[in-house]
């Protein structure tokens, strides 16, 4: 029985081919993440769900295939398929050995980890016996995949986080590869600003992009239902109205400074409430927050944070908008490239503002703003100097426009 769910998600054991059907568009960004699977240490990868994830196993299958493995020495479970998460682990394991793969070395893809128990024991023992695999797991729950494992699995394993397409990628998609970035023809700036546009109101999810428009806007809201009640709502046992209604809110006032009062006031939540979603909201990666800019740790904590989404597709798709808001909308990509980049950024608020506080490796610091109008506001650019004499370690100020 184990064995008859295991070949549904395992296709290239009776042909490879079928792998052509099911492994997307290649990123050329995950490269190193693809060849991961030639060192012995555990792939973790982690990123908001449809961000990508299975897609990029399946092209490390791919090349593992090409590299001349065995299709019987490559093993994917997806655990979203509730047969195979109720069923143990060693269980899998031990008739997938017992039947496919008796003594070769195996290439185990454990896909949305967290929906099975007790997984870290499991694998960290697996490695430390120096067992014949290679692990590779996803998982669309930053705590999982960033905290619980650590403890068990430190030194063990080398993290790949995954988002969305980023703006370069989703021309790439387009076929829009910019060869010269310093050159840019007139022409070529306006289709530019157009995909950019479109790339503001639908956003990065690879599947999206692949649909028809006429079911891009209702595969959002699908998408944005199946994160708030599977990898919310239904793992920590939550209100379903209040977790959707403070969602909702968020999405709203995206690039805005997070008021518990306000939050309070207009949902009826109480503080400790509110920040026990949020918390939720981040460790499914739908949310990110962004804290205030001070060298001292406790005046950093006296200021709120300010609150981004993952995608800016998923939020135009649910949010109560009245407008384009391409100046939140810009803001927000910057920040969400800037997390794709590794990076954390703060921002800084006094008589003006900056959007992001960079602290670079030598502890030198960057300030950006992001303006999408045609003219720079004066405001943006005394914000930078204003943080620049304050903070005398500043050695860049940038200024991100619409101009290109």
């Amino acid at each position: 029985m184990t064995l008859q769910l295991l070949k549904e998600w395992n296709p290239w054991w009776e042909d490879t081919k079928l792998l052509e059907t099911i492994k997307g568009i290649s990123r050329l960004r995950y490269e190193q993440l693809i060849k991961s699977s030639t060192i012995r240490e555990i792939t973790i990868i982690s990123g908001i769900r449809r961000s990508g994830k299975s897609t990029l196993m399946y092209e490390m299958i791919d090349s593992l295939l090409k590299q001349g493995i065995n299709p019987h020495q490559i093993l994917f479970i997806n655990f979203e398929d509730k047969k195979l998460s109720e069923i143990e682990l060693d269980k899998i394991y031990d008739e997938y050995r017992a039947e496919l793969n008796p003594d070769k070395k195996a290439f185990i893809f454990l896909d949305e980890i967290h929906k099975t128990k007790a997984w870290e024991s499991w694998i960290r023992k697996k490695y430390d016996l120096r067992s014949n695999d290679k692990f590779i797991i996803s998982g669309s729950c930053s705590y999982l995949l960033n905290k619980e494992y650590s403890t068990r699995l430190t030194g063990r394993n080398i993290v790949f986080e995954v988002f969305p397409l980023s703006f370069k990628e989703y021309l790439d998609f387009q076929g829009m590869t910019i060869q010269n970035t310093k050159i840019i023809t007139d022409n070529t700036k306006y289709k530019i600003l157009n995909k950019l546009n479109t790339y503001f109101e639908l956003g990065g999810f690879p599947e999206v992009f692949l649909k028809e428009d006429m079911f891009k806007q209702k595969l959002l809201e699908q998408y944005f239902d199946d994160i708030l009640y599977k990898d919310i709502i239904e793992r920590y046992n939550l209100n379903v109205q209040k977790t959707r209604d403070l969602a909702l809110f968020f999405m709203s006032n995206i690039t805005g400074i997070i008021s518990l009062r306000n939050i309070r006031s207009s949902l009826g939540l109480s503080y400790d409430t509110a920040k026990d979603y949020i918390s939720y909201f981040k460790e499914a990666l739908l949310f990110f927050t962004c804290d205030h800019f001070s060298y001292s740790y406790k005046e950093q904590k006296t200021y709120a944070p300010k609150i981004y989404c993952a995608d800016t597709g998923i939020r135009n798709a649910v949010s109560f908008k009245f407008s384009k808001e391409y100046g939140k909308l810009a803001e927000n990509l910057a920040f969400i490239e800037l997390k794709r980049k590794g990076i954390n950024p703060y921002y800084w608020t006094g008589k003006k503002e900056v959007d992001f506080i960079v602290k670079e490796k030598d502890n030198s610091l960057t300030a950006i703003n992001v303006t999408y109008t045609d003219d720079v506001d004066k405001r943006e650019i005394e914000g930078l100097l204003e943080f620049s004499n304050l903070f005398k370690k500043t050695n860049k100020l940038i200024i991100l426009t619409k101009d290109i």
